[in-house]
Protein backbone atom coordinates (compact mmCIF):
# COMPACT_ATOMS: atom_id res chain seq x y z
CA UNK A 1 0.00 0.00 0.00
CA UNK A 2 3.05 2.15 1.12
CA UNK A 3 4.47 1.74 -2.38
CA UNK A 4 1.18 2.56 -4.47
CA UNK A 5 1.17 6.35 -2.05
CA UNK A 6 4.27 6.89 -2.93
CA UNK A 7 3.94 6.07 -6.67
CA UNK A 8 1.07 8.45 -6.42
CA UNK A 9 3.20 11.23 -5.13
CA UNK A 10 6.10 10.41 -7.47
CA UNK A 11 4.04 10.82 -10.57
CA UNK A 12 2.63 13.69 -9.33
CA UNK A 13 5.47 15.67 -9.20
CA UNK A 14 6.69 14.27 -12.08
CA UNK A 15 3.16 15.49 -14.17
CA UNK A 16 3.52 19.04 -12.05
CA UNK A 17 7.22 19.75 -13.43
CA UNK A 18 6.29 18.45 -17.10
CA UNK A 19 3.26 21.60 -17.18
CA UNK A 20 6.38 23.55 -15.83
CA UNK A 21 8.22 22.47 -18.02
CA UNK A 22 5.87 23.47 -20.90
CA UNK A 23 4.91 26.84 -19.82
CA UNK A 24 8.93 27.36 -19.50
CA UNK A 25 9.23 26.80 -23.16
CA UNK A 26 5.37 28.65 -24.00
CA UNK A 27 6.78 31.77 -22.63
CA UNK A 28 10.82 31.70 -23.96
CA UNK A 29 8.76 32.19 -26.91
CA UNK A 30 6.96 34.67 -26.07
CA UNK A 31 9.40 38.15 -27.28
CA UNK A 32 10.04 40.50 -24.51
CA UNK A 33 12.26 42.84 -27.15
CA UNK A 34 15.34 40.97 -26.90
CA UNK A 35 16.56 38.68 -29.31
CA UNK A 36 16.70 34.97 -28.39
CA UNK A 37 17.17 31.81 -29.87
CA UNK A 38 13.87 30.27 -28.81
CA UNK A 39 12.08 32.53 -30.80
CA UNK A 40 12.58 30.34 -33.96
CA UNK A 41 12.78 27.34 -32.29
CA UNK A 42 9.10 25.96 -34.03
CA UNK A 43 10.17 26.58 -37.54
CA UNK A 44 10.06 23.75 -39.81
CA UNK A 45 12.58 23.99 -42.71
CA UNK A 46 11.89 21.85 -46.08
CA UNK A 47 15.45 20.47 -45.93
CA UNK A 48 15.81 17.95 -49.70
CA UNK A 49 12.16 16.85 -48.66
CA UNK A 50 11.84 16.44 -45.03
CA UNK A 51 9.98 18.91 -42.92
CA UNK A 52 13.08 19.40 -40.75
CA UNK A 53 13.54 21.92 -37.14
CA UNK A 54 15.64 25.20 -37.80
CA UNK A 55 18.48 24.61 -35.32
CA UNK A 56 18.93 21.12 -37.20
CA UNK A 57 19.96 22.72 -40.15
CA UNK A 58 21.51 25.87 -39.24
CA UNK A 59 23.65 27.00 -35.81
CA UNK A 60 21.78 30.19 -34.09
CA UNK A 61 23.36 32.75 -32.00
CA UNK A 62 22.67 36.33 -30.57
CA UNK A 63 25.21 38.57 -31.47
CA UNK A 64 22.96 41.27 -29.90
CA UNK A 65 20.02 41.80 -27.86
CA UNK A 66 18.50 42.96 -31.37
CA UNK A 67 19.74 40.49 -34.13
CA UNK A 68 19.51 37.46 -34.83
CA UNK A 69 21.72 35.19 -36.84
CA UNK A 70 20.63 32.03 -38.43
CA UNK A 71 24.24 30.15 -40.32
CA UNK A 72 22.92 27.50 -42.37
CA UNK A 73 25.20 24.09 -42.94
CA UNK A 74 24.71 24.17 -46.19
CA UNK A 75 24.47 27.59 -47.94
CA UNK A 76 21.87 25.71 -50.81
CA UNK A 77 19.47 26.20 -47.75
CA UNK A 78 19.65 29.91 -47.07
CA UNK A 79 16.74 30.48 -49.49
CA UNK A 80 14.15 27.60 -47.86
CA UNK A 81 14.94 29.06 -44.61
CA UNK A 82 14.14 32.73 -45.16
CA UNK A 83 11.04 31.07 -46.76
CA UNK A 84 10.31 29.58 -43.66
CA UNK A 85 10.61 32.46 -41.46
CA UNK A 86 8.22 34.57 -43.26
CA UNK A 87 5.89 31.58 -43.69
CA UNK A 88 5.96 31.41 -39.42
CA UNK A 89 4.75 35.19 -39.62
CA UNK A 90 6.99 36.24 -36.61
CA UNK A 91 6.67 39.39 -37.89
CA UNK A 92 10.60 39.65 -38.69
CA UNK A 93 12.08 40.39 -41.79
CA UNK A 94 15.40 37.76 -42.61
CA UNK A 95 18.53 39.70 -44.86
CA UNK A 96 20.78 37.36 -45.86
CA UNK A 97 24.78 37.96 -47.18
CA UNK A 98 24.93 34.60 -49.12
CA UNK A 99 26.68 32.97 -46.27
CA UNK A 100 24.74 34.25 -43.04
CA UNK A 101 20.76 35.08 -42.57
CA UNK A 102 19.89 38.20 -40.32
CA UNK A 103 16.94 38.86 -38.55
CA UNK A 104 16.34 42.45 -36.99
CA UNK A 105 14.41 42.14 -34.02
CA UNK A 106 12.22 45.40 -33.89
CA UNK A 107 11.81 46.89 -30.58
CA UNK A 108 8.45 46.47 -29.17
CA UNK A 109 5.32 49.12 -28.89
CA UNK A 110 3.54 49.81 -25.11
CA UNK A 111 0.93 48.10 -26.71
CA UNK A 112 2.44 45.02 -27.74
CA UNK A 113 4.51 45.19 -24.55
CA UNK A 114 0.94 45.30 -22.73
CA UNK A 115 -0.45 42.19 -25.36
CA UNK A 116 2.45 39.99 -24.39
CA UNK A 117 1.70 40.39 -20.64
CA UNK A 118 -2.03 39.36 -20.98
CA UNK A 119 -0.62 36.54 -22.92
CA UNK A 120 1.71 35.56 -20.43
CA UNK A 121 -0.44 36.05 -17.50
CA UNK A 122 -3.24 33.58 -19.70
CA UNK A 123 -0.23 30.80 -20.26
CA UNK A 124 0.41 31.22 -16.55
CA UNK A 125 -3.40 30.64 -15.48
CA UNK A 126 -3.18 27.72 -17.80
CA UNK A 127 -0.50 25.84 -16.25
CA UNK A 128 -2.06 26.48 -12.87
CA UNK A 129 -5.44 24.86 -13.50
CA UNK A 130 -3.16 22.42 -15.09
CA UNK A 131 -1.47 21.64 -11.99
CA UNK A 132 -4.85 21.50 -10.19
CA UNK A 133 -6.51 18.89 -12.02
CA UNK A 134 -3.18 16.77 -11.35
CA UNK A 135 -3.68 17.35 -7.83
CA UNK A 136 -7.45 16.28 -8.03
CA UNK A 137 -6.43 13.47 -9.51
CA UNK A 138 -4.03 12.41 -7.32
CA UNK A 139 -6.74 12.96 -4.47
CA UNK A 140 -8.75 10.54 -6.48
CA UNK A 141 -6.40 7.91 -6.56
CA UNK A 142 -5.61 8.33 -3.16
CA UNK A 143 -9.21 8.12 -2.12
CA UNK A 144 -9.66 4.59 -4.36
CA UNK A 145 -6.04 3.36 -2.35
CA UNK A 146 -7.95 4.12 1.07
CA UNK A 147 -11.13 2.14 -0.31
CA UNK A 148 -8.82 -0.64 -0.91
CA UNK A 149 -7.81 -0.61 2.57
CA UNK A 150 -5.04 2.48 2.90
CA UNK A 151 -4.72 3.98 6.66
CA UNK A 152 -7.21 6.79 6.73
CA UNK A 153 -3.85 9.29 8.15
CA UNK A 154 -1.51 7.60 5.56
CA UNK A 155 -4.05 9.07 3.40
CA UNK A 156 -4.63 12.63 5.01
CA UNK A 157 -0.44 12.59 5.06
CA UNK A 158 -0.39 11.82 1.32
CA UNK A 159 -3.04 14.61 0.87
CA UNK A 160 -1.21 16.98 2.79
CA UNK A 161 2.17 16.01 0.68
CA UNK A 162 0.07 16.90 -2.84
CA UNK A 163 -0.92 19.97 -1.06
CA UNK A 164 2.52 21.14 -0.24
CA UNK A 165 3.17 19.88 -3.93
CA UNK A 166 0.91 22.11 -5.43
CA UNK A 167 1.58 25.12 -4.04
CA UNK A 168 5.26 24.97 -4.58
CA UNK A 169 4.62 24.34 -8.11
CA UNK A 170 2.28 26.97 -8.43
CA UNK A 171 4.67 29.78 -6.87
CA UNK A 172 7.00 28.44 -9.40
CA UNK A 173 4.75 29.50 -12.02
CA UNK A 174 4.07 32.78 -10.40
CA UNK A 175 7.11 33.35 -10.55
CA UNK A 176 8.47 32.89 -13.77
CA UNK A 177 5.12 34.70 -14.86
CA UNK A 178 6.46 37.96 -12.68
CA UNK A 179 9.94 37.17 -14.25
CA UNK A 180 8.82 37.48 -17.93
CA UNK A 181 6.50 40.31 -17.24
CA UNK A 182 9.14 42.46 -15.68
CA UNK A 183 11.38 41.18 -19.33
CA UNK A 184 8.79 42.18 -21.44
CA UNK A 185 8.06 45.47 -19.85
CA UNK A 186 12.08 46.35 -19.60
CA UNK A 187 12.47 49.12 -22.41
Amino acid sequence: MEDNVLLVLDTTIDKMGKAIEHFDKEIGKIRAGKANPKMLEDIKVDYYGTLTPLSQVSNINTPDPRTITIQPWDRKTIPVIEKAIMAANLGMNPDNNGEIIRILVPPLTEERRKDLVKQVKKLGEETKIAIRNIRRDAIEELKKLKKEGLPEDMEKDAEEETQKTTDKFIKRVDELTDKKEKDILTV
